[in-house]
């Protein structure tokens, strides 16, 4: 019988890479526990023995050499990303396989895209960053709902979690950006990244049922702003987030997220909207869920399963909807997410 593959994940004992870890071994591949913390990973290795541990630092490359030798892809899931992206990235390169990450930092994601477009490409290798709820999900949405559409006039993603409590890698990448934007906000405007010091303003929006008309916060830009600008030709691309959700994850002393069930899962639920709009004509597409962290592991692992088997449609660092065919991506994941099209549109489901 052949051995399944080996897939390294960088960052195997966080919150997310936990989940990452029981997807992989669930699509009948063999995660290697990689990162800084050898005790952690012991322990994780302790819940699922038999799984290679490979400590490795980002400040060291031999190790982190060894820590992809013999694997057939990597997954990244050790934040702060504008830390750890770049000498994951080249040690993949170096092993020649190819790297997904989880990212949601937004300027980590926008780095990726221009330090190593041209370098993945001419190694012939998928990067693939931003793999997860805040990136992937939005991208691979608004793609499907725009089917024939070559273009659209505008496109607004709005997402509506019941809660957000932080894990300890959001709090921590989200103390890198703060510092990283010393206090401003970030928005995209005209294609390009822009700093302000002005309030975010906030809106109404009225989302399907039974959550229909919620205050939201405007210009909350996500990773969703730069994959699909990568791929997508809009002047004009919108994110909203929920206000109650924003308040919660801003909150002081912000605690993490309660597992309830088997599976680790929080009660959180989500549900993002794309609205994508051509002159006066409209189509929507709807994600529902549980849990935006434990998402983002089928997520990420389908990526890597459709990139060792060849379903991909170019190479170098990639948005998710430029890469894969999305609404084909979307029906894979039917047991983790409900999707919905407004007008029903035959060619995507």
């Amino acid at each position: 019988m052949e051995s399944p593959l080996q897939v390294a994940v960088f960052g195997a004992y966080g919150h997310t890479g936990r989940f990452v870890v029981a997807e992989l071994l669930e699509r009948g591949l063999r995660p290697v526990l990689a990162g800084r913390d050898t005790e952690r990973l012991q322990e994780l290795a302790r819940a699922h023995p038999g799984l290679d541990v490979r400590p490795a630092s980002t400040a060291d490359p031999d190790s982190l050499t060894r820590a992809l030798a013999g694997t057939a892809a990597v997954i990244n899931c050790a934040g702060p990303f504008a830390a750890t992206a770049a000498p994951v990235i080249e040690a993949a390169l170096a092993a020649r396989i190819p790297y997904a990450d989880i990212a949601g930092e937004v300027e980590a994601v926008a780095d990726t895209f221009a330090h190593y477009t041209e370098p993945a490409r001419a190694a012939g290798l998928p990067v693939i960053p931003a793999m997860a709820f805040f990136g992937a999900l939005g991208d691979l949405l608004t793609t499907a709902a725009l089917g024939d559409w070559p273009s659209a006039d505008e496109v607004s993603l709005a997402y509506a979690l019941s809660s957000w409590h932080p894990t300890a890698g959001t709090r921590a990448s989200s103390q890198v950006s703060r510092e990283r934007r010393n206090g401003r906000r970030l928005v995209l405007t005209n294609g390009s990244l822009a700093l302000r010091t002005d309030q975010a303003p906030t809106t109404q929006w009225v989302f399907p049922p039974p959550l229909g008309k919620q205050t939201v916060v405007a210009e909350f830009t996500t990773a969703d702003s730069i994959t699909l600008s990568r791929h997508i030709r809009v002047p004009h691309l919108h994110t909203y987030m929920t206000a109650a959700a924003v308040k919660d994850v801003l909150a002081p002393g912000a605690e993490p997220p309660v597992p309830i069930d088997a599976n680790g899962r929080s009660d959180q639920t989500f549900l993002v909207e794309a609205v994508v709009r051509n002159g006066e004509t409209e189509r929507r597409a709807t994600a529902r869920g549980q849990d935006i962290y434990a998402v983002s592991a089928p997520l990420v692992v389908e990526a890597i399963c459709r990139v060792l088997d060849g379903r991909t449609k170019t190479v170098g660092a990639a948005a998710p909807g430029e890469i894969f065919d999305a609404p084909d991506f979307l029906r894979a994941l039917s047991s983790h997410l409900t999707v919905e099209f407004a007008p029903h549109l035959d060619h995507v489901l």
